[in-house]
């Protein structure tokens, strides 16, 4: 009996191949009322950000009129942002565009399934900020173009697609598996 048993234990359970990855998909995808409220607290805080977003870059700033111009050159501003006397400010205008990018790569993953993935969530991004930015040089007094501005805000971006965009986007949005 004793041998029987230690047998039984020895044995593994038969799988057909693939099936661990299908169970641990299965795991961590939610149900379809979940998924969709999941998505839709993503799409109410994607469009709550984008009036954020609206708000912080297509109104004049005081804060950076001794900074307005043009920057077709990366790197330029970023070297007068670190050449500023105050670090304040310099962290201010550097964090500032690394944190409105952060809701992107959390965000369109989730909202979006098909962004998905580093190079998609980048891509997006940089085309979203480089509309802005164009919108900032043409229609708003005491703004311009800054190439910076967009690279910062893709950085931000892809800080947060790996932080947490990729994980929220895998749960509520589990692949199928291929059959």
């Amino acid at each position: 009996m004793a041998r029987a048993v230690s047998r039984l234990r020895l044995r593994p359970r038969p799988r057909a191949a693939g099936t661990r990855e299908t169970d641990r998909r299965e795991r961590h995808a939610l149900a379809l009322p979940l998924r969709l409220l999941a998505t839709a607290c993503a799409f109410v805080f994607m469009v709550a950000f984008a009036v954020v977003l609206a708000r912080l870059t297509l109104h004049p700033s005081p804060a950076s009129e001794a900074l307005i111009h043009t920057n077709l050159h990366p790197g330029r501003s970023l070297r007068a942002y670190l050449d500023q006397p105050a670090l304040r400010d310099a962290v201010k205008q550097i964090g500032g565009n690394i944190l409105l990018g952060v809701p992107f790569g959390v965000l369109v993953p989730v909202v979006a399934p098909r962004t998905r993935g580093v190079l998609r969530v980048l891509l997006l991004t940089a085309v979203v900020m480089l509309l802005v930015e164009f919108a900032q040089g043409a229609l708003v007094t005491g703004r311009a173009f800054d190439v910076d501005d967009v690279i910062l805000n893709t950085g931000g971006a892809l800080i947060g697609y790996l932080l947490l965009g990729r994980r929220m986007s895998r749960t509520v949005h589990a692949r199928r598996a291929r059959t």
